[in-house]
């Protein structure tokens, strides 16, 4: 019996055969209980096939797949054979499912790709195949199934086995394998077919009691992320995590990434057994010889050295219902670190199909792009050919905690290595001291017209009159300067913002009290700009005027333009605006005086928010 357990996975288009090929694999085997056999002959009775065996109601769980005819969710099985024991993700063929297919695809170290042999190669079928590959399954198996309602034809298999040959090529897929199969009728799924004479090679199920996948854990180096720092004492500290690749013994040095220190090990735990040994895929607890700076996210490494960066470009699947917009910021899962992201640049969109690279600014549903993506910190990562826990992707939307997108890191920016944050011996305290103020950002939030700028005007006359030092950046004085080379739409509002908060930030440096006026719609970027400036130097001020008060005002004459269609994209009415969910002070300028609200954020700086 091989030692190797096999995790695979099944997929390709919609109503290509999947689950009935996996369960009349089970059936046929006799790897179902005897409960199962009668359950399924019942439910057969019922089903889609006149009364005969449906063999895919042993995958499908859920009542909608039953009523459907179709995978939805992933469906896992275990089970086992005389030569080998198995784990197998039957995962849905409709786009709509991507996302639960490529969840299915992580695990894997093979996928079963089925083709209907009577439709031939379909875009889904390039898409996991894709899919696959970017998730580092290195096995393929091209099972194609339905031969039985093309006559068992050898032209048209022929015919299917040289496209799907060039797919692979063009994938740069190694290990393939190609089987004609047709799951309801079992030819070539348990054993070899007598209607498909001319295919002498293995059954499928043959073919994966016997295929050697031991070149999927070939990485180099022992290398472990710390998940969590156990101290159940004063006398113990150990740092719990995955054994990832490679092993590690008592008296071994190891180095502690990103901070480069080293240590020795001085004791190891599995589970709670105290070993001298440990090795890759078991999670454990070492103890080092003296104390060092661990946390969640510091990898332990040794014969080997993955890189620490805070840039680099990744092959991505986008998952999330909204598009991908570059500039957007969103939580990165790397190893096990989390940490704030943002999407540069998409350099291109891969067409599924074709392979193509074409240019693009926004990623849609399940589509695939190659990005680069920028971290707000260095950390450790790696490519994911070389190490894939430390290669592994996935990008979570800061707003709804989506999981937005899943990818693998093709490599790390060289300049991200030249850059350098000087420090420099006149500092923002020294600046700060010299003015005699607290330097913050007053961020104002609200509709056009809601008195934004007139309030931040007479806000900074206030403070001027009082000795401080000021800078007012308004919306439409920054847009004719500055962001001049940016639009409205989305991806530039985001940038738009985006540079603003960078501003402010260094006239924060620089010692200035900033007030910052802009509709700043998005409650993203507003977070952002908060991330960027510092969390206690962000004063956010939402001007909550309502919006029939500010389309009655319309200084600008904006409204009328908007309602009128002449202004695309506008705040309130074409373009939504996302109010604040915990602003530090709200003005309505329809119910209080200019001078009163100037009053309230003067009292509530000298409160404790500001002013030295």
């Amino acid at each position: 019996m091989m030692d190797k357990l096999l995790k695979f996975i099944t997929c390709g288009s919609v109503d290509d055969g999947k689950s009935t090929l996996i369960g009349h694999m089970l059936y046929a085997a006799k790897l179902i209980f005897a409960d199962q056999e009668k359950a399924l002959i019942l439910d057969s009775k019922v089903g889609s096939r006149g009364g005969e065996i449906d063999y895919s109601l042993l995958l499908d769980g859920l009542v909608a797949e039953r009523e459907q005819g179709i995978t939805i969710d992933v469906a896992y099985r275990y089970f086992t054979t005389e030569k080998r024991s198995f784990i197998v993700a039957d995962t849905p063929g409709h786009e709509q499912y991507t996302r639960n297919m490529a969840v299915g695809a992580s695990f894997a170290d093979l996928a079963v790709i089925l083709v209907d042999a009577s439709k031939g190669i379909q875009i889904q079928t390039r898409r996991h195949a894709r899919i696959c590959a970017l998730m580092g399954i290195r096995h393929f198996v091209f099972a194609v199934n339905k031969m039985d309602l093309v006559g068992y034809e050898l032209d048209i298999f022929k015919k299917i086995e040289k496209e799907l040959n060039e797919l692979a090529a063009d994938l740069e897929l190694n290990d393939v394998k190609i089987i004609p199969v047709s799951a309801t009728e079992g030819d070539n799924v348990n054993k070899p077919s007598d209607n498909m004479s001319w295919y002498d090679g293995e059954a499928l199920l043959t073919y994966l009691e016997n295929v050697d996948v031991s070149d999927c854990d070939a990485e180099e180096g022992f290398v472990m992320p710390v998940q969590r720092v156990c101290r159940p004492d004063s006398e113990y500290r150990g740092f719990q995590g995955q054994i990832e690749s490679g092993n590690i013994s008592v008296g071994d040095s190891v180095k502690i990434l990103p901070g480069g220190e080293e240590a020795i090990v001085s004791s190891i735990y599995v589970m709670d057994e105290e070993k001298n040994t440990a090795h890759a895929g078991q999670p454990v607890s070492i103890a080092l010889d003296r104390e060092t700076d661990v946390s969640r996210g510091c990898v332990f490494v040794k014969g080997t050295m993955p890189e620490v960066s805070r840039l680099f470009r990744a092959i991505i699947l986008w998952m999330d219902d909204e598009p991908l917009i570059q500039g957007k910021n969103y939580i990165a899962m790397i190893g096990t670190k989390e940490i704030p992201a943002t999407v540069n640049q998409i350099k291109y969109r891969i067409d599924v199909n074709s392979g193509e690279h074409l240019s693009a600014t926004t990623l849609e549903k399940n589509e695939l792009a190659e990005c680069e993506i920028a971290l707000s910190e260095k950390i450790v990562l790696d490519t994911f050919v070389k190490h894939r826990a430390l290669g592994e992707l996935v990008l979570v939307d800061r707003v709804t905690n989506m999981t937005s997108a899943c990818g693998t890191i093709l490599h790390s920016m060289r300049r991200s290595d030249n850059l350098t944050w000087h420090t420099m011996d006149i500092t923002r305290e020294v600046r700060a001291g010299q003015m005699n103020q607290t330097p913050y950002t007053l961020w104002f939030t609200g509709l056009s017209g809601s008195g934004k700028s007139t309030l931040a005007n007479a806000l900074e006359k206030a403070l001027h009159m009082e000795g401080r030092h000021t800078m007012l950046l308004d919306g439409d004085n920054i847009r004719m300067g500055l962001n001049n080379n940016l639009g409205f739409e989305e991806a530039d509002r985001i940038e738009n913002i985006r540079r603003i908060a960078e501003v402010s930030k260094l006239m924060n440096d620089a010692g200035l009290i900033v007030l910052s006026s802009f509709i700043s719609p998005f409650l993203a970027d507003r977070r952002r700009a908060k991330q960027i400036i510092g969390e206690e130097s962000f004063i956010e001020i939402y001007v909550s005027t309502p919006m029939e008060e500010c389309e009655r005002r319309d200084v600008k004459g904006l409204y009328k333009k908007a309602r009128a269609g002449e202004i695309p994209n506008f705040t309130g009415v074409s373009s939504p605006y996302e109010a604040p969910e915990n602003p530090d002070i709200v003005i309505d300028t329809s119910k209080v005086s200019v001078e009163e609200s100037v009053r309230i954020i003067l009292d509530y700086l000298k409160k404790g928010r500001g002013n030295k």
